[in-house]
């Protein structure tokens, strides 16, 4: 039995990890890189395996950077079983479409604009993407163990993180011996509306698990809601508009949950107008009124009594490109919330470029933002940020509300480790190397690996 690490490794995005067991190759997860040009490259680069030998792919999430890069791995010859749950295999339709358009997209302005990088060669094509969809095999319920292969077995339990989001549990048996090892996944944050807490399993002999806030705690919930409200009605008064950044899955609902709150409340004017420009984000939201099995008991009793917690009085859903554009003829009063969450393309960027320079506008960060992202040079505080090729000056008032976050801090992560029975070895991944530093000095009665990419380790 082996076990080795291609992505997220010593950094943020980029899940893949490699199990050997009783002749099988079976890949947990195969996601994109994020961030700026050496992203691009870590992306092009060989896997550190050959996609022709995976057997099975097992997906714990639909996020970009946990299945951007399954349609490069059918690309490339994978022929197996991409196997998740349901919800789970429905988002992952949506972003790897989403991905292949902006992959062509982005290379044809390469070659109209003659702006060369280091390829005018889409990384995938929507070929490949459709192509990568139909390997989809069996859809899995939560703790309900399912066969993979002769001596492997997986259980999925629900992450708490976005729609269908998982955690996995494999059990591993080669020669007569044993061993169970376990994903993290993503991990959610505990005590948020709409999705259930992330689960615990009671043993596990190893754990690869996530580190992205293992250096923090995060604002309590309520205050960081409050601090929404507050930046919105400000903004409001000045006569701006806030733009929000907006991850199309788990938090673009979570921030129209919110805002419909707000205004039940009386701490938001019903009068608001909402743009919701994400035609990815648009399609997740139906998707998500389709899983009432991913939804905490008050979120799918509302369903149930048919009471859209989504639906709020201004909402505009705006999928064409031309309503898109003509949401920056608005002066003030709107809200508007886009794609991509870190800022590093889709409508996002336009609505940057029209209201940075605005002193009355403001950018609502509600997100994880990578190093290298354009997110993070807003949140860092750039005066000056360059989009779509220009030099764009940042005069808008810059929000970052860490408290909506959909991922575990280092609190809750120490609990969900401690919580597991009989680990003796510790995985470290999916977070930036001083962060994976201060966590591991934090771990108890287990020995900590921090694998580097395409490292090895005999189970």
């Amino acid at each position: 039995m082996r076990l080795s690490f291609h992505g997220a490794d010593r950094g943020v995005t980029g899940s893949c990890h490699l199990i050997e067991c009783s002749g099988k190759k079976i890949l947990i997860d195969c996601g994109l890189y994020q961030g700026g040009r050496e992203a691009e490259e870590s992306n092009a680069k060989p896997f550190g395996f050959d996609p022709k030998d995976i057997d099975c792919v097992l997906l714990t999430h639909a996020h970009l950077d946990h299945c951007g890069r399954l349609p490069l791995l059918a690309k490339r010859g994978f022929r197996g079983e991409i196997v998740t749950t349901s919800a789970s295999r429905e988002l992952a339709k949506l972003v790897m479409i989403d991905a292949a358009n902006i992959q062509e997209e982005e290379a044809r302005k390469q070659i109209h604009g003659h702006r060369r990088r280091h390829t005018d060669t889409p990384l995938y094509s929507l070929l490949d993407a459709f192509n990568a969809l139909d390997l989809f095999g069996r859809t899995v319920r939560y703790n309900q163990p399912i066969g993979i292969a002769e001596g492997i077995r997986a259980t999925f339990m629900d992450a708490g993180h976005i729609l269908g989001s998982a955690t996995i549990l494999l059990e591993l048996e080669e020669d007569g011996r044993k061993r169970s090892v376990l994903f993290s996944g993503d991990l959610g944050n505990s005590g948020r509306p709409l999705l259930r807490d992330p689960e615990t399993p009671l043993n596990a002999d190893v754990v690869v698990m996530e580190t992205t806030y293992g250096d923090r705690l995060h604002r309590p919930f309520r205050p960081s809601v409050e601090e929404f409200y507050e930046a919105v009605t400000d903004t409001f008064k000045r006569g701006g508009n806030v733009v929000i950044p907006t991850f199309a899955l788990e938090r673009a609902q979570e921030i129209l949950y919110f805002l419909k709150v707000g205004m039940d409340e009386g701490k938001l004017s019903r009068s608001i107008q909402v743009f919701l420009d994400s035609p990815m984000a648009i399609s997740a939201t139906e998707i998500f009124e389709r899983h009432p099995e991913c939804y905490d008991e008050k979120t799918a009793m509302l369903f149930s009594e048919g009471r859209d917690p989504f639906h709020l009085p201004g909402l505009h859903f705006t999928r064409e490109s031309t309503e898109s554009i003509a949401i920056n003829q608005i002066g003030g009063g709107a809200i508007i919330m886009a794609g991509s969450g870190m800022c590093t393309g889709g409508r996002i960027k336009h609505h940057l470029k029209h209201n940075l320079g605005r002193k009355d506008s403001s950018v609502i960060f509600v997100g994880y933002a990578a190093t290298g992202t354009l997110a993070r040079q807003l949140i860092d505080g750039d005066k000056t940020v360059r989009i779509h090729g220009e030099e764009v000056d940042v005069r808008a008032k810059i929000h970052t509300i860490n408290g909506f976050s959909a991922h575990a801090d280092q609190a809750e992560l120490l609990a969900w480790h401690g919580r597991i029975q009989g680990v003796s070895r510790t995985f470290l991944v999916h977070g930036e190397e001083l962060t994976m530093n201060d966590f591991a000095a934090r771990l108890k009665n287990t020995q900590v690996e921090m694998p580097a990419i395409s490292e090895s380790f005999e189970l």
